[in-house]
Order: C-alpha cells, then structure tokens, then sequence
C-alpha cells in the first residue's frame, strides 16, 4: 500500500546528417558543459521546490505523430483529441523516457510500441544517405534540485542507438553525448567535474540512457560532480517511478493465483489483489467499496474474495442479504472503472511497479499512465473516476496522466482543476 497505509541508476547523434529535417539532434540551446568554467553556480529559486521529484513537462520533438510539442505536465493531466489525434503517442513518448530511466536498453524500452524502433519516427522524415532516421523526446524534472531537463535523440535506423542525450540544470549541462564513430557502439560522454579538471571524458553504451548510468561512474568528490549526482538521481527517480495501467477486462474475469498479489498494468491479476488490500488497509478498503458502489450498477455492500481449487482466488461484489456477484459478470465499463479506483486507492506496495530502491518511498511520487481513461464507461463512472483521480492526486502522493475521448470526463476534470490538452480532431 502507500506512504498513507502501509535498474542502476543513470547518455546527439549531433552527428547525424543535417540535411535529413527529422534527424534526431539534441536542441541546441543547451551547451555542451564547459571546458573553461570551473565555477560552480547555485540556482536561483523563485518559489519552493517540490521534495519529491516531478515529472513537469514532456518534450516530443519528433515522435511519431508529434513535431515541437511541448506538453506541461500538472499532478492530474488529461490528453484529449478524436482518434489519431495523438493522445495515445505522448503517453507512450512517457512510458519509453520511464523505461529508458528504470535500466532497459533501448531494444526493451521501445518493445511496447506497435511497429518497433521505426513507428517512432514521424511519417514524414526522410532518410539521409546512409539510410538513417529517428525521434527525439525529452522532458523536465522538478524537485528539491530545481528544474533538471533530459533531452534523448535516438537513431531508429539502421542501427538502433542512442546518438545524443543532454542533461542540464544549475545553469550548466550537466552531461553530454555525441556519437563520434559509427562503427562503435559507444558514445562520447562528457560530463561537469568543475574542479581541477573542468570536465570529465569517458565512452558510454550507445543502447542505453547515460544518465542511468552516472551513479555508477561520477564519484561525487567535488561539488561539480556532486550536483551532476543530484540532477541525475532527481531524473532517475520522477520518471521511473511509473504505473502504465490499461485494465483489460477479458483477463480481468479469471481466477488468479492466491500468491500473485502484485498488480499488473492489465490488472489481469485483481483478484488476488483484492484478497491482500481487504487485510492490509481496511481504510482504503472502504474507499474502495465506497468507489463501487457509486460505478457498478446495483448496492455493493464489500469486494471479498472466494477460494477455489489448487490455490486461485476469484473477486465478488457483496450484495445485501448475503448475495455476492462474481466479477466476471460485471460489464466491461464496470471492470475498468474498478481496475482504476483500485490503483489510484493503493500504491507501490500494491502495483508492480519498480522504485528506486535507494530512496525513501515518501520521496518519490508514482505516476500512472492511464491511457483511455474513460474507455467503456458510461457518464456516470467517467465522473465519479475522474473526481477520485483528482482527490487523490491533490494528496501529492500520486500523480496521473490519462487520455480521454469523451466530453464527460473531459468537463469533470476541468471542473476539478485538472490540466486538459486538447489536441483537437
């Protein structure tokens, strides 16, 4: 459960070709870090810092259907468009960066996408001479460390790599990479030492985030180094601290192994989930029954559970007078309204969902990634849903970034102070 109720941590092609508009360059007013400057500047800070560290904007330079987005990010935000309007594609730029962050090589981050490395090109770059294309994504991050930006650009062919990434804060960049030699699957990295060196030097694996990577080579003697950590750590654990949740109803309605009390992205698993929270947190339990009743059609009196042969649990709504409905005879809408609540009423303990483990869980904030939110739910559900994920992310525990389509839930965020990016038709 959460605070409330009970990959190692981590580096444009700025040489590939110019003449290719879509080539993946990191933006160029980030510098590289200094090589005369050994100074060390302090941040200035306007108004207090979040402690916990915050994903606060998503960049899509060249992502798929997106080209210069720039999306600000608040605790509950929800991106709503028509179909192909690109909803789905920022919240998969997310998850990639998350994945990037968490350890996986750029072969597992993008495993999710449909089509592979090159459905994430956008359509219409062209390819150089040499046959080569990618995307560029980024975000900034908020904390006890000021505003920290990544910025990733990938080469999707022919070669899969990373060929530039910038980290910057504190006024300097931070960490810098550039592919040098084609032939070698490394990068060059440079990164802010200010002390007797200006900068560091050293090769970097070209399939994997090199600020993922930093904790394992910056020894955090000067206080150049040290705030390289701290950018880098401040990154690391905003974007890793990620949920992808899509409930999927079909698997929902099956018997799940009594053991298996650690909820999916599918939630294919809810039962025996449910069997853990009902002991462990009676409070957030009642929550939860509470949430039901007011999104599945007739009384809910409990959500229990009932043991069935070789060790498999299935979920039941209680009824009055002892009358129980098992889960797989609720509707669709019913299921992901449920799926939902639970995951915005628990937490880490609960959702299989890999923290850093090196800092306090009271540091860190999960972000779910909720795409179609409002998927199969009728008004009523798409309200109620929508005004819990606003309460619980005004906690400051969680934080939510969702797709919607349909006017209701878009009104009903909007009416809890919600950010709403409409990318239109």
């Amino acid at each position: 459960m959460d605070a409330s109720c009970a990959r190692p941590a981590v580096g444009p092609p700025s040489q590939l070709p110019q003449q290719v508009s879509q080539s993946p360059q990191v933006p160029q007013q980030a510098s590289r870090p200094s090589e005369r400057a050994s100074h060390t500047p302090q941040p200035q800070q306007t108004a207090p810092l979040p402690k916990r560290p915050e994903v606060t904007e998503l960049r899509l330079s060249a992502f798929k259907s997106h080209r210069n987005a720039v999306f600000p990010l608040g605790p509950l935000t929800l991106f709503r468009g028509g179909s192909g309007s690109g909803k789905s594609n920022a919240l998969q730029g997310y998850e990639v960066l998350a994945r990037l962050a968490g350890g996986d090589t750029l072969e597992e981050a993008l495993a999710p996408v449909a089509g592979g490395p090159s459905a994430c090109v956008p359509q219409q770059a062209r390819p150089d001479a040499q046959g080569r294309r990618g995307f560029r994504i980024g975000c900034t991050v908020t904390g006890p460390a000021g505003p920290v930006r990544l910025d990733v650009a990938v080469q999707a062919e022919p070669v899969l790599r990373v060929v530039g990434e910038r980290l910057t804060g504190f006024g300097e960049t931070l960490l810098s990479t550039a592919l040098r030699d084609p032939g070698l699957r490394t990068v060059e990295a440079v990164w802010h030492t200010a002390g007797a060196v200006p900068v560091t030097r050293a090769p970097l694996p070209d399939d994997r985030l090199g600020t993922s990577l930093l904790p394992l080579r910056v020894a955090g003697k000067t206080a150049g180094q040290r705030m390289v950590l701290d950018a880098a750590e401040q990154v690391v654990v905003a974007l890793r601290s990620v949920f992808p949740c899509d409930p999927r109803p079909e698997l929902m309605r099956m018997p799940a192994a009594a053991r298996d009390g650690m909820l999916r992205g599918a939630c294919d698993n809810v039962a025996a989930v449910l069997g853990r929270t009902r002991h462990e947190c009676a409070i957030r339990h009642g929550l939860l029954v509470t949430a039901a009743g007011a999104g599945c059609r007739g009384p809910v009196e409990g959500l229990t559970v009932e043991e069935l042969d070789g060790g498999f649990l299935r979920a039941v709504l209680a009824r009055k007078a002892g009358a129980t409905t098992p889960l797989e005879r609720l509707a669709d809408g019913e299921l992901r309204y449920l799926a939902h609540c639970l995951v915005l009423l628990t937490g880490p303990g609960v959702l299989a969902v890999d923290q850093a483990a090196e800092v306090l869980p009271a540091l860190q904030t999960l972000t779910v990634l909720a795409d179609g939110l409002d998927r199969c739910l009728d008004e009523r559900q798409a309200r109620e849903l929508v005004g819990l994920a606003a309460r619980m992310c005004e906690r400051g525990h969680i934080r939510l970034v969702g797709t919607v389509r349909g006017a209701v839930a878009e009104e009903a965020a909007r009416a809890a102070g919600a950010s709403v990016v409409d990318l239109g038709t």
